[in-house]
């Protein structure tokens, strides 16, 4: 699990951010496409 996949959920499950912030932590590298998958319950599309 990454570093701050748990930040992040965190922030988008309280509605802090949305998906398309969750999107930038991907291209960041704060969190992987996978981990993106289970935190919005989407795959994660370049």
């Amino acid at each position: 699990m990454s570093e701050k996949y748990e930040l992040v959920r965190r922030y988008y499950v309280d509605g802090c951010w949305d998906k398309a912030r969750v999107h930038k932590a991907v291209e960041r590298g704060w969190i992987t496409a996978e981990e993106y998958a289970e935190i919005v319950g989407e795959e994660y599309v370049e």
